[in-house]
């Protein structure tokens, strides 16, 4: 005995295998920040890489510019339950900045303009998983979205891609950053609903 009405079709799958549980679409671009915006002129900005060890590799914005460039198109996931289909970027994947640092660590410390931080494992960042980002729909990214540039890693949280990025320091040891010092989860895999600590 079917238990299924007939004619019974169920929700539209197609959006919902792409949200992930807890979450609902939004059409718009909320700005959510720790922090006031900084203003970080292109004369100004850098990011730098520091290795365990102490090495640094540095590129200012015309460095950055300059390398080869991708344009992801990506969902984003954000901790208080938005999410946003289809984003269109520019930028640098991280595969291209780390290709020539040596180190044997595992975790990353990403710092931001304005002092934000946030932890990542480093495998998370690698294979074709995480950019720094210049250009959002076709234009600079605004301020308030992270310009002039931000990391992207789509696949955790979105407060995992901090903004106004400034640099990257590689740990052999996992620390936490802002929020996750506030209770945050560490990971935060929004298929596994990570948003806290425990669960």
């Amino acid at each position: 005995m079917g238990v299924v009405s007939p004619g019974f079709r169920g929700r539209p799958r197609e959006s919902s295998r792409r949200l992930p549980p807890g979450q609902y679409e939004t059409h718009d671009f909320p700005v959510l920040s720790a922090g006031p915006t900084p203003q970080i002129g292109r004369d100004d900005w850098e990011f730098t890489v520091t290795t365990e060890t102490g090495d640094r590799h540095s590129w200012n914005w015309a460095e950055l510019t300059s390398l080869p460039s991708e344009s992801p198109t990506l969902d984003l996931h954000c901790v208080t339950k938005w999410s946003k289909f289809d984003t269109s970027w520019q930028g640098v994947s991280l595969d291209v900045l780390l290709a020539d640092v040596e180190t044997a660590a595992d975790f990353v410390m990403v710092s931001s303009y304005g002092g934000y931080t946030t932890n990542l494992p480093l495998e998370d960042l690698t294979e074709g998983q995480a950019w720094i980002a210049y250009g959002y729909e076709g234009d600079d990214i605004p301020p308030e979205h992270g310009g002039p540039a931000r990391l992207l890693v789509p696949h955790l949280y979105f407060w995992k891609s901090a903004k106004w990025v400034h640099g990257m320091r590689l740990l052999t040891r996992d620390e936490p950053g802002f929020w996750e010092s506030l209770g945050y989860h560490d990971y935060g895999d929004p298929w596994r609903e990570q948003r806290y600590q425990g669960d």
